[in-house]
């Protein structure tokens, strides 16, 4: 027997209309109205299922208990039931016949009160037999724990289940290590994520309670585990994980960008940063104790193997039972390299640094003198070029707040959350990962030193009042002096950070063909060594921000822009514009001369006679069909013709009929189809779907560029993304008077960045102060339509 079969309804038994379902959304109410705290719902959630169930198992048995047992098992056998969780359940039995009536009268009664369940029904035997080949099933009944019935064939089943846990820890532990890898491969960390599952991630509840199964294997390491601090890293994230639940009726664990600012204002926190910080640092503290707690149970498990010899890995550092670790006599306080070259060493084998020898540091390391010596400096550069490993080691040393001894400004980033869709990890994860893939290009610049360092550098101002770039600059200063870097290397660092946006910004948002953009990116960076520098930084920079934040157009842009720039700084001509080279695809579609449309799964290319509103026809076609524009460039071809490539994002992935979006384009063009009353529809209808978005003000401005090119003027518009933004930016653009030439559309995250190249109705740029306004009131107008009356927005000329 296993699963218990329902064939029915005919033994439903019910306590009342929806018992449970109501007390919970009572506790959640008083949650929400602070007048529970959230980590004391789970508990009393637990406690009123027990006695809602003990009702239930009385009245299915019929008083006649002997012979079954109802159990809780997980979390909900540790008493930890929070309002999105299921009611875990195991109805134990002494083979007797009706078992499936007792079980069909609680599980509907469950059912009926809208509370989720996973049940299962099993004699003594067959939940030992489960426990045996299923790693799930057993770490569930190690946490369980008897609500109603035969006390003493639940007590028999549990001990027999915890005996078999100790007795064949030597596979079980392994196994259980290999399953938690594989969830933190799959969800990440807890402590570095901007939208972390607070259950499944590195560092998460999950975490937690492998780390309570693992000391019942090998009970040694219990004092590891029962700790105040672990206990109360669970508990702030129990709480989020509450306050989530009840806000949003649903069992979802991960915390979204736009729950964050209500979750924290529900918890009494200042705002969604203090509230991301905590269970950062929460998640750091798990990991760490998961960290300690596995080392010392491989340590246990490999006991009986061969002693590993030590061995000497430097002055003062060896290699002691696989650990990187200070040698007897050595002296943090008198030798302030030991820090840094301890990391090394673990980086460079990608081994953990001794638990022992990091408290020793953390005790006895100082800062080091300044300005450092040149073998510190050295050391720290080899830390940085170790690649992934590094991350682990820089946390480790981190931790222990010992990485701020050698950066006292790390402390300003730490933890810190970058709060956009653009980006996945904090500010000091962002950092690490930046450092990590850049060390992928050291052989493609004469300085990797100072690559390095730019990356480890480059969003540090992000932790401080100001323009991150133009603050970073300063500190970039500040500790390359510090670090004895030379002053020419010292400029270098501080143009690295104060420019490390330039690169990205002028390849994806200008008209790489206009002279004038190379020009401008060559007196900024002023140095072949410097756009060397600059560019390798932009990919891992990108790389290491989000996976929608570097692809081969970005890179295909970044190599051509750094190509031009190149041609500037050695003095060589740029020649005239690269001609637009037309695809086999568009070259087809060109030959007829006339309005085309081509899609390519989500790529739509139109050709067309060029004319003013062309582009804003397009886009406004798209939007009626449905499909949000995520990127699109608009080019000349020959004599009179236009190529316009969009690659757009379906609502609901149903893919419009390109033929009649085609027939859509040309009525617009035509003046037989006013757009403005069917958007207007379409926007009431589909509002509903619109992606979510940053709990943040959204970033919005224009800007105006009359400088950097000498045949157009650009614009630049920042705005939350929206359904038919593109058709309004355009439209408003045509309307204004303006015919767009060129223009770069690219999207981050939740926000557009687009660009356009404009020229009067006369061709010339746009000159008059009359002009500029009329042009910025309208875009201003359209970007500002569904933002608050407080939204910032700038016009700059």
């Amino acid at each position: 027997m296993g699963d218990a079969k329902l064939t029915g309804p005919d033994s439903r038994l019910t306590a009342g209309h929806a018992p449970l379902r109501a007390g919970r959304d009572a506790l959640c109410e008083a949650v929400l109205a602070g007048r529970l705290p959230a980590a004391e719902l789970p508990p009393r959630y637990a406690a009123l299922a027990d006695t809602w169930l003990s009702e239930l198992f009385a009245g299915a048995t019929k008083g006649k208990e002997r012979g079954y047992a109802l159990v809780a098992v997980g979390g909900y056998g540790r008493g930890h039931l929070c309002p999105g969780s299921d009611l875990d359940l195991l109805l134990l039995h002494r083979g007797r016949s009706n078992y499936d009536r007792v079980a069909q009268a609680i599980w509907y009664a469950i059912w009926d009160d809208g509370t989720r369940l996973d049940h299962s029904v099993r004699t003594r035997g067959e939940a030992l037999a489960v426990a045996r080949s299923d790693l799930k099933a057993v770490l569930g009944l190690l946490d369980a724990r008897l609500i109603a019935g035969d006390e003493r064939l639940c007590e028999r089943v549990l001990a027999d289940v915890r005996e078999l846990w100790r007795k064949q820890s030597s596979s079980f532990v392994p196994e259980l290590e290999r399953a938690a890898t594989a969830r933190h491969r799959e969800a990440g960390e807890l402590a570095f994520l901007l939208e972390p599952d607070l259950k499944q991630s590195a560092g998460g509840l999950r975490d937690m309670a492998a780390l309570r199964s693992l000391a019942l294997a090998l009970p040694s390491l219990a004092p590891l585990v029962a700790t105040d601090a672990l206990a109360e890293a669970e508990r702030v994230v129990v709480a989020a994980r509450v306050v989530l639940h009840c806000r949003t009726g649903r069992d979802s664990d991960r915390l979204l960008l736009q729950e964050q600012d209500q979750v924290a204002e529900v918890l009494k926190l200042a705002d969604a940063d203090v509230l991301m910080a905590g269970i950062a640092d929460a998640g750091r503290t798990v990991t760490a104790a998961w960290v300690d707690t596995w080392r010392r149970a491989r340590a246990l498990l490999s006991k009986g193997g061969a002693a590993m010899p030590e061995l000497a890995l430097g002055p003062g550092i060896v290699l002691r039972s696989g650990e990187v670790a200070l040698a007897e006599g050595a002296d943090p306080a008198k030798d302030p390299s030991l820090l840094v070259r301890l990391g090394v060493a673990a980086a460079q084998r990608t081994a953990l640094i001794e638990r022992e020898s990091l408290d020793r540091l953390e005790l006895d390391a100082p800062p080091p003198p300044e300005p450092w010596s040149q073998g510190l400096r050295d050391a720290f550069v080899a830390l940085l070029g170790t690649g992934d490993a590094l991350v682990p080691v820089i946390e480790a040393l981190d931790q222990r707040r010992l990485f701020e001894r050698l950066i006292p400004e790390w402390k300003a980033v730490r933890n810190r959350p970058q709060r956009n869709a653009y980006h996945r990890f904090t500010v000091d994860r962002h950092l690490l990962e930046a450092v990590a893939r850049a060390g992928e290009h050291v052989r493609d610049v004469d300085r990797p030193d100072l690559l390095l360092m730019g990356a480890l550098l480059h969003d540090l101002g992000k932790g401080f009042d100001g323009d991150h770039s133009e603050v970073g600059e300063d500190l970039a200063v500040t500790i390359a002096r510090r670090m004895g870097f030379a002053e020419p290397d010292v400029a270098v660092l501080a143009r690295l950070v104060a420019y490390h946006l330039v690169i990205p910004e002028f390849a994806t948002r200008r008209d790489l063909d206009d002279p004038s953009t190379a020009r401008l990116v060559a007196k900024i960076v002023e140095d072949r060594r410097t756009l060397a520098l600059l560019t390798a930084l932009t990919e891992a920079d990108s790389r290491a921000t989000g996976a929608s934040a570097w692809s081969p157009w970005k890179a295909e842009l970044v190599a051509r822009l750094a190509e031009r720039v190149a041609r500037v700084l050695d003095g060589l001509p740029l020649g005239e514009p690269a001609p637009f080279v037309a695809t086999p695809e568009q070259a087809e579609l060109l030959a007829g001369g006339k309005l085309a449309l081509r899609a390519t799964g989500k790529r739509v290319t139109i050709v067309a006679p060029d004319r003013v509103g062309l582009l804003a026809a397009a886009a406004g076609a798209l939007a009626l069909h449905r499909c949000n524009v995520r990127r699109a460039t608009a080019a000349a071809y020959g004599p009179g013709m236009a190529v316009e490539v969009f690659d757009v994002e379906p609502l609901f992935d149903r893919v419009p009929d390109w033929a009649s979006v085609e027939r859509d384009v040309a009525a617009i063009l035509e003046g037989t189809l006013d757009l403005s009353d069917r958007l207007a529809e379409h926007d009431r209808t589909y509002a509903r779907s619109r992606r979510p978005v940053s709990a943040l003000p959204p970033q919005q401005h224009v800007i105006v560029d009359n400088d950097t090119s000498d045949r157009a003027s650009i614009i630049e518009v920042r705005a939350p993304d929206r359904l038919g933004l593109l058709y309004e930016i355009t439209a408003a653009l045509t309307g204004s008077g303006c015919d767009v030439e060129a223009a770069l559309v690219d999207t981050l995250g939740h926000e557009v960045v687009d660009t356009f190249y404009v020229r009067d109705a006369e061709g010339h740029k746009l000159s008059s102060g009359a002009a500029i306004q009329t042009v910025c009131d309208a875009l201003n107008l359209v970007i500002a339509t569904e933002s608050d009356d407080d939204s910032s927005i700038e016009d700059s000329t």
